[in-house]
């Protein structure tokens, strides 16, 4: 008995040796692909780095945004991989930030005080029939995709001047790039304050009341509040006032577009990553960011959508462009896309 009992004894720890074995060699894998992987992602973040000309002030700097990166890679991967999306997300020049911080530097949509949402005319509101879809870019009255920088929270005044010059090309026949500097530095009255955000409807009041504005040429943006030019240039666009869209009906707002580019107010927090496609959410009603509405359409499929310039650059989205969800039902719409717009009037 003591014999068989020494073997039972002897083989319990030869397989408690196997075991360990085992496992070691399965940890030893797991650690050497988590670090195959990891290295793999330093490469990435390094290429990502010289792509869009990333330079950090010192190693822990570079760390904390490897950490963001590797993480926000990750995230946009498992997205796509999940499932039939009706969009994508991708890597931008975005990626090294979390999406507290881009919320905070590349927003700045204000909106009006709470009661005091102007009521004006609308134009548009007997405009029977409009076409099934519209895309002023085709059309020649749109200025390429700009980037507001990822320090200034001036969208509003992105949005504003998109407007103005659609307007101004369709009047004229004239398509110039016109100065957003112009209103961050000098249009600081009421809600507009320069990259501590604005509203586009006193962008539009500042543009009348000045007597016009200035091209992108003669008053070159810096992503800065700066000191407003004393000597402004000649002004080479010009406008009469603003009207609004009725609120929370994608109708109206569909009237509004089909006739010009319109100023757009909406919920932006889960496009930062956004790649291409019809974008469905998820998102809110937390109106801070500004876009410009130039289209609508419907994809093979029949989904409807919306087409809206963004201020975030070329490399981001389709081309600075994203495709959002159109006609959800009354009310808001998606991400607030009908709560409060607006366009001006030659």
């Amino acid at each position: 008995m003591a014999f068989t009992g020494q073997k039972q004894y002897n083989l319990a720890i030869f397989l408690f040796i196997v075991v360990v074995g085992i496992s070691q060699v399965v940890l030893s894998r797991k650690l050497n692909v988590e670090e195959s992987n990891n290295l793999d992602m330093v490469g990435r973040h390094e290429q990502w780095m010289v792509k869009y000309g990333r330079v950090y002030k010192d190693e822990e700097e570079k760390q904390k945004r490897f950490l963001i990166f590797k993480k926000n890679v990750e995230y946009i991967e498992s997205f796509n991989a999940g499932g039939d999306k009706s969009y994508e997300l991708g890597i931008n020049h975005l990626s090294d930030k979390t999406s507290e911080e881009l919320k905070a530097s590349l927003n700045g949509y204000k909106g009006p005080q709470r009661g005091s949402t102007p009521t004006t005319t609308f134009k548009y509101a007997n405009v029977d029939p409009i076409p099934e879809s519209i895309d002023w870019r085709t059309k020649g009255v749109v200025t390429p995709v700009k980037n507001q920088g990822s320090n200034c929270g001036c969208c509003w005044a992105f949005s504003a001047v998109g407007a103005v010059e659609s307007i101004h090309a369709m009047t004229t026949g004239n398509l110039v790039s016109l100065s957003e500097q112009q209103l961050v530095s000098c249009d600081r009255h009421g809600r507009d304050q320069g990259c501590r955000g604005g509203f586009m409807q006193d962008a539009f009041r500042y543009i009348s009341m000045n007597g016009g504005i200035a091209g992108e040429e003669d008053y070159p943006y810096n992503a800065t509040d700066g000191v407003c030019n004393a000597e402004q240039p000649v002004a080479v666009a010009k406008i009469r006032g603003y009207e609004m869209v009725p609120a929370n009906n994608e109708t109206e707002l569909m009237k509004a577009v089909a006739n010009q580019p319109i100023s757009v107010s909406i919920d932006p927090h889960s496009l930062f990553p956004y790649k291409s496609g019809v974008f469905d959410g998820p998102c809110g009603y937390d109106l801070v960011h500004a876009v410009l509405a130039v289209g609508y359409g419907t994809t093979e499929d029949g989904t409807d959508y919306w087409i809206m310039k963004n201020s975030w650059g070329p490399d981001w989205g389709e081309g600075g462009y994203f495709r959002i969800k159109r006609g959800i039902g009354a009310g808001p719409g998606l991400c607030g896309i009908a709560m409060e717009n607006s366009y001006p009037t030659a």
